[in-house]
């Protein structure tokens, strides 16, 4: 009998242990407060939770439409076209998907064929680059502007060439906290306007702008609308990350060749708490109140940071603060994030993990999406810097 185990050509030879993964189990070890990973550490809202309950008990268990219970479909396309101003049609333009990562997959495994290239803004999502190469796409890296991490046109239009098949964009931004201005969605417009150039934008933060600031999405933009899958999030705008929710609106013919492609990674999405969110949506004060539930905290947590050697960089929007280490240490960003975690008892992210060539700038991420004790702990710490 042979017992030897196959050898293998990896389909993502580049990919290893995360950094998150790392800094995660480091946390853990020397129990640090865990500013690193992107979750709450507060639970949702038990109306949510009770809804999802009754429909559970009200025997709502089973396979529900591939492309997402209808009342769940509906209350989407009307949220978004009471913030936007757009329409979505419910039964041919929004889909309910296993959460944002898999949305961004799906959208690029239906999209791009090998050879095709896709534009991505560095740094970003670390989903991104391995879904591109899945499908066998190439990745065009464009850098965000360093220090303010804003879009930078020229070096865009630069990159664009006859392959390009897609432009991978998201704001409010992780990991940077940028949030897109209307300006700089009117150049990005213009600029993809001569194109066949498909927009998959990550929304998954949008309900998390502060200053009363708008988030601008490619909704608000008709011909931007066209040709773009917009990505969105439950579990992020609900406190609820585990239960991987999300949804994708496009337009019909984007989303009929996106169904193609869902039908046989996922299929089709936990039924009751599908129904859970079309029966809670029905208030929108929840989404309407988060820019300043989490306003408050990054307050909060910034207001701490005065009291550091650190140099906050902007935080306009997601629940995400970087902060530059220059006037702290001389180590790299990876080495510093360890060392903090280890010796002060707080985990960080080093922003050169966000990019394909570990590019270090002196500059980690913060996540502000806890407790306000959470926080004043690793505030109290982060003082004896």
């Amino acid at each position: 009998m042979n017992t030897l185990t196959p050898v293998l050509q990896s389909r993502l030879p580049q990919v290893g242990t995360t950094i998150f993964t790392v800094m995660s189990a480091l946390a853990a070890a020397k129990g640090a407060v865990n500013l690193g990973q992107g979750f709450p550490d507060f639970e949702g809202d038990p109306l949510l939770v009770d809804a999802v309950t009754d429909a559970m008990k009200r025997g709502l268990n089973q396979y529900p439409p591939m492309t997402g219970v209808p009342a769940l479909r509906e209350a989407i396309a009307k949220k978004v076209e009471a913030i936007y101003g757009h329409r979505y049609d419910a039964d041919t333009e929004i889909t309910v998907t296993a959460g944002a990562t898999q949305a961004i997959l799906t959208a690029i495994l239906a999209i791009v064929h090998p050879g095709d290239e896709v534009i991505v803004l560095e740094p970003c999502y670390d989903s991104y680059v391995p879904n591109i190469e899945l499908a066998g796409g190439s990745v065009v890296r464009v850098p965000l502007t360093p220090g303010n991490f804003r879009p930078d046109f020229s070096k865009i239009a630069a990159a664009i060439t006859p392959r390009t098949r897609a432009i991978l964009i998201n704001t409010p931004h992780n990991p940077s906290g940028t949030v897109w201005t209307r300006a700089e969605m009117l150049q990005l417009q213009d600029l993809l306007a001569p194109t066949d150039i498909v927009v998959i934008s990550d929304e998954v933060y949008e309900h998390m702008v502060f200053d009363g600031k708008a988030h601008e999405s490619v909704a608000r933009f008709p011909a931007l609308a066209a040709r773009s899958f917009i990505v969105s999030s439950f579990g992020k705008t609900y406190h609820v990350t585990g239960w991987k929710v999300g949804y994708v609106a496009a337009p019909a013919p984007l989303t009929a060749e996106f169904r193609k492609v869902h039908q046989f990674n996922v299929f089709t999405v936990n039924t009751p708490v599908q129904h859970g969110l079309a029966a809670y949506m029905a208030d929108p004060r929840p989404y309407r109140d988060l820019p300043g539930f989490y306003q408050r905290k990054r307050d909060l947590f910034r207001d701490g940071l005065r009291k550091t050697r650190f140099r906050m960089l902007p935080g306009e929007g997601t629940y995400f603060q970087c902060v530059d280490i220059s006037a702290v240490s001389d180590l790299n960003e990876a080495d510093f994030c360890k060392w903090l975690t280890s010796e002060i008892g707080v985990a960080a992210i080093p922003l050169s993990a966000f990019y394909g060539n570990g590019f270090d700038q002196k500059v980690v991420r913060f996540c502000f999406a806890k407790k306000d004790e959470t926080l004043n702990t690793a505030l109290e710490r982060l003082a004896k810097l």
